[in-house]
């Protein structure tokens, strides 16, 4: 069986970047597990490239069809989930990648124990992370209080990961999890 690599974190603290990052590195090693949602994409993200992009409802039916390997209402009306078959097709031929929520990756880790690593990255302040997300200029007064909120209780769970890396550099955060997923993966 192929391996799989869990990046988890609370929005705003480098999660994609990060993945990205790890995509370019070991490109001929490893694949992105492409997640489904029903936010709305922002500004250059694609439809099947970096979401799949699906109204509640057609959401709300993949869950009722069991199409799911694991799903969470991570924001009020806002779903994410992991289709089982994204999975299945992509672990066939390569080592996997996810950037996933917290609860998913725990749900996850679970099931494919042995085979995978799980990377919890954490903002080096909540202030920190408040401005980051700000920067984004994506965000609505109501969201970023929802975010912040939810990231204290996400960073909760940070224990249940393998390895927690604290964000306080983006380049040395990169160089952290290079050699932990380069070992991982060897």
């Amino acid at each position: 069986m192929k391996k799989i690599i869990f990046i988890s974190a609370p929005s705003g603290s480098g999660k994609t970047t990060i993945v990205e990052y790890l995509l370019n590195t070991f490109y001929s090693n490893l694949d992105y597990s492409i997640s489904c949602t029903t936010r709305i994409p922002r500004y250059g993200e694609k439809n099947g490239k970096n979401y799949f992009f699906l109204k509640k409802n057609e959401f709300i039916k993949k869950i009722k069809e069991k199409k799911f390997a694991e799903w969470q209402e991570v924001y009020p009306e806002i779903f994410y989930g992991t289709l089982k078959s994204e999975l299945e097709n992509k672990l066939k031929n390569n080592n996997l990648i996810l950037d996933i929520d917290v609860l998913g990756a725990i749900k996850l880790k679970k099931k494919y124990r042995n085979n995978s690593l799980s990377i919890f990255i954490i903002p080096p302040s909540i202030d920190e992370l408040k401005k980051r997300i700000e920067n984004r200029n994506f965000e609505n007064k109501k969201y970023l209080k929802y975010r912040i909120n939810r990231a204290k209780k996400e960073i909760l769970f940070s224990n249940f990961f393998d390895f927690k890396i604290i964000n306080k550099s983006i380049n040395n955060t990169k160089k952290n999890i290079h050699n932990i997923v380069y070992k991982f993966l060897k």
